[in-house]
């Protein structure tokens, strides 16, 4: 799929010339001749990129980036600007633009610096999540709270950490060497049933309210987390 770009300039000649080069080099490109039409396209089909011209009537550039990262979007956005003062760059920059170029401009420095911001927003590293999902069962490490079908489920810290484990390794079977040395270490002692009683508190808490049983006994071989088959 062709990545989409927006390009938000009341001067038709620069639009033109732009959707022509971009076009050229493979890209879907719209148009729109001021800040409130550019808005409105955004919002409605976010792009992969914004070329957006700062002084336009209507709304200003600077008003549609605060807009727009208002929104929440991260789309990367390219401002063109007849304005050399590096007070109105930093405006721009402080206001969430990802980088700008003065006019005139070489079409050539534009779609380098397009690939540029279209290369950063690719590689950009998704954010890690502190959260794991089984079925209906969600497990946050960050607040240590479980929830089944979005209801709380309340859980002491070992039937926490027990149920961690098992979410770390979905439909794996883990033995019950291997579960007492993860959550109780080399050295437990206690009660040699202490297990078995977790697994049923655990069971009991996760399956209230009618739902099914995803924690399972592998008869001589120990316990997995799945669906029941």
């Amino acid at each position: 799929m062709r990545e989409q770009i927006l390009v938000i300039d009341d001067d038709e000649k620069i639009t033109s010339m732009l959707r022509r080069g971009l076009a050229f080099e493979g890209y879907s490109v719209t148009t729109a001749g001021n800040g409130s039409e550019g808005l409105k396209q955004m919002l409605s089909s976010e792009p992969d990129l914004i070329i957006l011209d700062v002084m336009m009537p209507q709304i200003d550039g600077w008003e549609v980036v605060r807009r727009v990262r208002e929104s929440g979007s991260e789309v990367p956005i390219l401002m063109l600007t007849a304005k050399d003062e590096i007070s109105d760059r930093v405006k721009g920059l402080d206001l969430g633009a990802d980088d700008y170029l003065v006019k005139p401009f070489a079409l050539e420095e534009l779609l380098a610096r397009v690939r540029v911001l279209l290369r950063r927003r690719t590689e950009r590293p998704e954010q890690p999540t502190n959260r794991l999902n089984y079925e209906d069962v969600t497990l946050d490490l960050d607040t240590r709270e479980v929830f089944r079908e979005d209801k709380l489920v309340e859980l002491t810290t070992k039937e926490f950490d027990l149920l961690h484990l098992f979410m770390l390794n979905p439909k794996r079977v883990l033995s019950r060497d291997v579960i007492m040395e993860k959550i109780w270490g080399y050295d437990y002692s206690g009660e040699s049933n202490v297990l078995e009683v977790y697994i049923a508190l655990l069971r009991q808490k996760t399956e209230e309210y009618g739902h099914k049983r995803i924690i399972q006994t592998v008869r001589g071989a120990g316990y997995v987390l799945r669906g029941e088959s």
